[in-house]
């Protein structure tokens, strides 16, 4: 592990010697069991991940980018209701808690990114589609810092980072390198105003006021910012006022585009969300298992009253839907990645 500017870097530490393989796990798993313990704080253990690639394609063609970028694997924001639960799974953990308790730093990650964007990248590129660049462990490990640095050496490319983090702030410096020769939008998560609500869905989450203010600081950067209010739990942070009060917010802060959709729940997410229901909402758990009996995705009058009210107060506050960029793109980085 190496040090710089006071913060620690990730690196895989040659004296570690990796316990015996176990037979059945292959792949990511294998990697996953053979990782050292690089730090640990309360319940939450950090270990370094060796990667073969930090670049992915994506191969959903409803996602409206080409390829995403996770500086880590696990999240220790530790959200009831996180979808991406279920990426631990393919490490050989089954339990949904250890997502946010065992936090996976990716090693040599900037070199990795610089050898992949040597070779032609078409497409939009997105970071943090399953796990928060800003999270808790990104002050010990700086892994998404040393990527920016890597994208703000290229020019012509497009990227979009999402974060619940007021932490991207120390990155200012880099984001306004990377803009200035790529397309770049910030996407700050907020799923309500309430703090005290956002506490008991988001346990570790910064609260939103200071999520406001980061998007605040960016937008006046002349960074393109916009708030992602997903998910937008059905009776819980779906109300008309509530989505109204979130888009005036994101108004007041600068964003030029407010978007969100409604919360899907795969099998990891309900083992941790239902709790949550029974405990704190238990008059809507007989709704949520309606909604939620048939598919992780609901569909119905609910659904389309979300989106509708969304819509309504995109155009009440002069909200795109998306981030918007005008002119061609340039792409300009194979000399400048030679």
């Amino acid at each position: 592990m190496g040090r710089r500017n006071g913060e620690y870097s990730v690196v895989l530490i040659e004296s570690y010697i990796p316990s015996a393989t176990v037979p059945s796990l292959v792949g990511i798993a294998r990697l996953a069991a053979e990782s050292p313990v690089i730090s640990a704080k309360r319940q939450v253990e950090y270990r370094s991940l060796e990667s073969r690639s930090v670049l992915n394609r994506c191969s959903n063609p409803r996602m409206p980018f080409s390829w995403t970028i996770n500086p880590y694997r696990g999240c220790e924001i530790g959200c009831r209701y996180c979808y991406a639960r279920y990426t631990h799974e393919f490490m050989g953990m089954e339990d949904g808690k250890l997502f946010e308790t065992r936090i996976y730093a990716k090693s040599e990650a900037a070199a990795l990114l610089r050898r992949d964007l040597r070779r032609p990248i078409a497409g939009a590129i997105a970071m943090g589609t399953s796990t928060d660049p800003y999270q808790p462990a990104e002050k010990k490990f700086l892994v998404t810092r040393e990527l920016f640095e890597v994208f703000a050496e290229g020019s012509g490319r497009e990227l979009s980072i999402t974060t619940k983090g007021d932490g991207v702030v120390r990155d200012l410096d880099l984001l306004q390198a990377i803009s200035q020769r790529n397309r770049l939008s910030v996407n700050i998560t907020i799923t309500t105003v309430d703090a005290d609500l956002a506490r008991l869905l988001e346990p570790l989450a910064p609260r939103p006021d200071l999520r406001l203010a980061a998007l605040s600081a960016l937008a006046d950067a002349g960074i393109q910012t916009g708030v992602f209010a997903s998910p937008i739990l059905p009776w819980i942070t779906d109300a008309t006022g509530q989505l109204e009060d979130l888009g005036r917010a994101a108004q007041d802060a600068g964003a030029r585009y407010l978007t969100g959709g409604t919360l899907f729940l795969k099998d990891s997410a309900r083992q941790e969300f239902f709790p949550l229901l029974r405990d704190h909402f238990p008059h809507l758990v007989s709704d949520y298992e309606r909604l939620y009996r048939w598919d992780a995705y609901p569909k119905g009058g609910r659904v389309e009253r979300i989106e509708r009210t969304l819509r309504e107060v995109r155009e009440r506050f002069g909200l795109r839907a998306a981030a918007v960029f005008a002119g061609p793109l340039i792409n300009s980085q194979l000399s400048l990645f030679d």
